[in-house]
């Protein structure tokens, strides 16, 4: 499933569409992807794992799901959820994913300040959530789209091996300092999961995930296929990783 510095660079491998007109639509959607054929693109955005396309009264957005993938300009052989074809001979074309339409102006369905990748990011409602939620394991926590929107499994593990949290520790254990460290690298694993993704070298700078040894320490890294409400894969360093109970 991609997370958010992977919308975040597919938005800016897209924004020569914006201001572009729909030639043409195909794809095998359930939604009414028709009605975009003749419509201009007017801008496009990024809220965690969505990629959201604005026309003029609507917008489309895009969520990749577990499996999802998309093409700029070329097509796959299998074929497309939704393919838009635009003026100037250009392509947008997206895969296994899910496609919605979006009536309401983007603004009233989206709280900007909740997406980590966003200039609008607010560290200290975050921290507010996380309050709110002292049962909670980090490992939910940091997967909480509410909280931490664009946070993915992979940056889920990572931070919480920066911070040296164990991911069933319960939110309302943890003392303040780790708590805003939590939120803080939330954020800021984000930003470094997008510099080495464009550089083609995040799997190089993992630390736990999909790991067997903790690089700190030495010690054999423990797994979970499934751990928390979210059911997720968890790695974590049982000697170096505290647990908050």
């Amino acid at each position: 499933m991609p997370e958010g510095p992977s919308i975040v660079i597919l938005r800016e491998a897209a924004a020569g569409f914006a201001g572009r007109k729909v030639r043409a639509v195909h794809g095998n959607s359930r939604e009414p992807i028709q009605r975009l054929a003749g419509k201009r693109l007017v801008a496009l955005h990024s809220w965690g794992k969505h990629f959201l396309m604005e026309f003029d009264g609507f917008a489309v957005r895009i969520h990749f799901m577990l499996f999802g993938s998309y093409r700029i300009d070329e097509r796959k052989a299998t074929p497309a959820r939704l393919g838009l074809e635009f003026t100037g001979g250009r392509e947008l074309n997206f895969y296994a994913c899910s496609v919605r339409f979006i009536e309401q102006p983007l603004d009233e369905v989206y709280d900007w300040s909740a997406d980590v990748m966003n200039d609008a990011w607010d560290p200290a409602a975050a921290r507010r959530k996380l309050r709110a939620r002292p049962d909670a394991l980090a490992a939910d926590a940091l997967l909480d789209q509410d909280v931490f929107a664009g946070v993915g499994n992979i940056i889920k593990n990572e931070v919480l091996h920066r911070i040296r949290v164990h991911p069933e520790s319960r939110i309302g254990a943890l003392p303040p300092r780790k708590l805003g460290q939590l939120v803080a690298e939330a954020r800021q694993y984000s930003f470094d999961f997008l510099e080495w993704k464009k550089a083609f070298v995040l799997r190089k700078h993992w630390q736990v995930h999909a790991k067997k040894t903790c690089p700190r320490d030495g010690t054999e890294l423990s797994y979970r296929k499934e751990l928390g409400l979210a059911r997720r894969r968890a790695f974590w360093c049982s000697r170096c990783q505290r647990l908050y109970a």
